[in-house]
This record gives structure tokens, C-alpha cells and sequence, in this order.
């Protein structure tokens, strides 16, 4: 019997996930289908419950949902319980399994698919909310020289930098000459097509910019390439949390970068 598995949102048509998993399923040989459910405002729970219920094996979740879907799962993975939201779930007769895999798919598309090593170098993290939650015990576990969160409100960095230690935390004003090797905007400016303050920081010599956002030629991107730093959109971060999501279920690592390279074509 083909295995039944969904990404739920809302919006949810735009998602790219239904074409990745298409694409993981048919290289590796796996009997399985993918679907995009779209779940009510305030109707996630039951969606996600309705879906087991007729025989889904396991469900991505994306905005606005991820916190509501930790509040679902009845056992949590480490890195879950970390980023205090859940992107993944795996249905048993038993229990339903949280897990949270964008910062390992953060950290594998920077360091494998753009070739950054994240080991001491100095690395600026924009944003406190939730997606940058998700992604700093991943980075720590990398070993950067330095992990600073920056925030507009710089009380709610200095609140997830106590969450996790190793990181510092700064307002966007404090950051004037102060120089990374690395820097990732977590912030839903690009979501939302808004402008980012104009940063003061400095790039260092071969410096990465990279934003959460894919898709779309953001402030960050532009105000960062305007030095000469490189810059990458989450297009791979995407693709790789997808992969990490896809072992969990089917217990196979698909391969990523055809599935990358097909995405970016189209």
C-alpha cells in the first residue's frame, strides 16, 4: 500500500515541498505520495489528527503552524524541543514524533552545498523569532568563533542568547564596526518584501550573506552584494530540510543537489 505523506499550512499552494518529495521519492524507489493540505486558521490540530486518522504516515508543517504542531506531538527530538517549534511529524499508532529539521538543513546547504565552514569563523545571526531559534543549536554544534544574535529589540536577543549558550546577543544599533564572516537574516523582512534598517556592520574579505528567504532579491541580499559580499537565498536550506525530513520517514538520505539544481531552473 502506497505510504501518504503532506506539508501543512496556510497558504500552502505556493509550496515547492509536493515537487521535492516527488523528486526524492522517484530517485530512491519509494512508494509513497506527497500532498499539500491547506489547514484552517485555528483548525491545524485537526487537519494534522484527520490526516493520520486515514492513513498519513508523516506531515511537514509550515507557517503559521510550527509551534502549534510542537504543541501536538506527544514526544519531542532534542533539536525540536530546542527550536521550541516543530517542522516535521511522523504518525504511529503510539504517538505522533516532533522534530525540527531547518537548522540542520541550514547548516548542510552552507556547508556542503556552498562550501562555508562555519568553524571559527564570526558569524551574525539577524533576528529572534522563531526561524532563528530554530537554527542556533545547529550552528553552535558547528563551533563558530563567534555566534551574535541581532534584533531591533534587543531584550528578545538577549532572551534567546540565554536560551543557548555560546551565543551573544546585540540590538541592529550596536553592531557599527563589527566585522562577520558569515551572516543570516532570520528576520521576515523578505517574506514580507520590507526593507532592513541599513546595517552597519562590516562584511569581512569573502564573506557569505545569506537569507532564510528564497525566491526573491531581498533588501539583505542587495544592501549585502553592494560590498562585494557573496550572497545566497534558502532555496538549498529548503531542499535540505526537506532531505533530513525525508531520512527521518523512510530512513534513506536522497540525494540533493539534482533536485536543487531542477528548482533553481525553473
Amino acid at each position: 500500500m502506497t505510504d501518504r505523506y503532506a506539508v501543512i499550512g496556510n497558504p500552502i499552494a505556493h509550496s515547492k515541498s509536493p515537487r521535492i518529495h516527488a523528486l526524492f521519492a522517484a530517485a530512491s524507489g519509494q512508494d509513497m505520495t506527497y500532498e499539500a493540505l491547506l489547514a484552517p486558521l485555528g483548525g491545524f490540530a485537526a487537519t494534522a489528527r484527520g490526516f493520520a486518522a486515514t492513513g498519513g504516515r508523516g506531515a511537514n508543517v509550515t507557517v503559521p503552524f510550527k509551534e502549534e504542531a510542537f504543541r501536538l506531538a506527544t514526544r519531542l527530538t532534542g533539536r525540536a524541543r530546542a527550536a521550541g517549534a516543530v517542522n516535521t511529524l511522523v504518525f504511529s499508532d503510539n504517538e505522533i514524533l516532533g522534530d525540527n529539521t531547518d537548522g540542520a538543513g541550514l547548516v548542510r546547504d552552507l556547508t556542503v552545498n556552498l562550501a562555508v565552514a562555519i568553524g571559527g569563523k564570526r558569524v551574525l545571526l539577524l533576528g529572534a523569532g522563531g526561524a532563528a531559534r530554530g537554527v542556533i543549536l545547529p550552528l553552535l554544534a558547528e563551533c563558530p568563533a563567534e555566534l551574535l544574535i541581532a534584533n531591533r529589540t534587543a531584550e528578545k536577543a538577549h532572551t534567546l542568547a540565554r536560551l543557548f549558550s555560546g551565543s551573544t546577543a546585540c540590538s541592529l544599533a550596536k553592531l557599527a564596526g563589527r566585522e562577520f564572516d558569515l551572516v543570516i537574516n532570520a528576520t521576515s523582512a523578505g517574506l514580507t518584501e520590507s526593507a532592513l534598517p541599513r546595517l552597519s556592520f562590516t562584511y569581512a574579505p569573502n564573506a557569505l550573506a545569506y537569507d532564510m528567504v528564497y525566491g526573491k532579491n531581498t533588501d539583505f541580499l542587495r544592501q549585502a552584494r553592494a560590498p562585494g559580499a557573496r550572497a545566497a537565498d534558502g532555496l538549498g536550506m529548503l531542499v535540505e530540510q526537506a532531505a533530513e525530513a525525508f531520512l527521518l520517514w523512510r530512513g534513506i538520505r536522497p540525494e540533493t543537489m539534482t533536485v536543487l539544481t531542477a528548482l533553481r531552473g525553473t
